[in-house]
Formats: structure tokens, C-alpha cells, sequence
């Protein structure tokens, strides 16, 4: 089946659902849509009136616009839709789901540290556990810094080893006095023989 330019030609499945969490991964796909589709310009920047010379281009800016709302409204969970029900352009929408997800760029390096200092903290070997929940449930991961993360691990994992050298050093000390211990009573054994009854 041939399709126009401007005709939407490919399946609603493809278009990703933003269910109000992870709206920073939702958006990164979103855009790629919109560029794919040539649409991205008007969604970010939206458009301006052309003078009444140029009625044309105006119908044709109001026709990829519509198609990139459409978009955006197909791309939303039904708990997400009636934020963006009045919004007219699909510059409108976009802000909209902008600012009331994804925030300031100081809120999005947040976020991200906060994912990776998680992402960090599950990747570690039981013997952090309880480590890791002491910091869970004493730490901000949002105001943790990850060099504080690397350092109260890296302390962790010093106290650790100072404890298995200290284990180890007290096994090694423990075998050399039963070793010393076992040749004492060796030696008194096969050295000593005392008269056998009944010769």
C-alpha cells in the first residue's frame, strides 16, 4: 500500500507510551519519531503564522502539526492525556509533558545520579548488603554525591580486608603453634618406652 508524505505510515504499536515514569527515556524515542517523521522542528520550536500571501504554507504547517499532536496523544497513558487535552499545537503538549516531567536540567542530573547510584548499589556482592541499606535508608540518593558512594565503599571493602588479614594472620599464627605443639608430643611419643608387663 503506497502512502502520501504526509500520511501517518506506520503502526500505532511503534510509537512508545509514556506511563508517567522514565519520561526521559519516553522523550529521547519521541524525538527520534518526530525527526523521522520531519516533525521535530515544529514540535520544539512550533511555528509562526505566514503572512496571508502564504496561506498555503500555513495549511501545511497546521497539517504536520496536527500530525505531531497526534502523536503526542497517542504516545500518552490515559492517566497522562487530560494534562494535555486543551493543548491546541503539538509545541503546547510538549511543554506541557516537559515541564511537569522531566523539570530543570539540575532535576535531570539528579534523576540520573540518582538512577546510577541505584544502578551501583544493586550490582554489589552480599557482602555490601548491609552496606547498601544502611546507605538506602540513611542517604538522599538524590543529594548523595557518587564520589561519597565510592568512598564509603571503598572504606567498606578496606575494613573487610583488614579484617580477613587480621583472620588470617591469627589462623597462620594458630597452625604454627599447634604445629609446634603436635612435634612436642610426637617426640615424647616415639622417644620414651617404658617396661612391658609380664617379661
Amino acid at each position: 500500500m503506497a502512502t502520501g508524505g504526509n500520511s501517518v505510515n506506520f503502526s500505532q504499536s511503534l510509537i512508545p507510551i509514556f506511563k508517567d515514569e522514565n519520561f526521559e527515556f519516553w522523550s529521547i524515542k519521541m524525538k527520534t519519531l518526530f525527526k523521522s517523521q520531519d516533525l521535530w522542528e515544529l514540535v520544539e520550536n512550533g511555528y509562526a503564522d505566514p503572512d496571508e500571501e502564504n496561506n498555503n504554507i500555513l495549511k501545511e504547517n497546521k497539517k504536520k502539526d496536527n500530525k505531531a499532536l497526534l502523536f503526542i496523544q497517542q504516545a500518552v497513558h490515559e492517566t497522562i492525556f487530560s494534562r494535555i487535552a486543551a493543548a491546541t499545537t503539538s509545541n503546547e503538549a510538549w511543554e506541557i509533558l516537559h515541564k511537569e516531567f522531566q523539570g530543570s536540567s539540575k532535576v535531570i542530573i539528579v534523576k540520573l545520579q540518582s538512577f546510577h547510584l541505584a544502578k551501583v548499589l544493586k550490582s554489589l556482592t552480599p557482602t555490601f548488603d548491609h552496606v547498601v541499606a544502611t546507605i538506602e535508608e540513611s542517604k538522599d540518593l538524590t543529594v548523595y554525591a557518587f564520589d561519597e558512594l565510592m568512598g564509603s565503599l571503598q572504606a567498606h571493602e578496606a575494613r573487610l580486608n583488614r579484617s580477613l588479614e587480621t583472620k588470617n594472620e591469627e589462623k597462620a599464627f594458630q597452625v604454627r603453634e599447634e604445629s609446634s605443639n603436635q612435634r612436642g608430643r610426637g617426640h615424647n611419643r616415639g622417644g620414651f618406652r617404658g617396661r612391658s608387663r609380664g617379661k
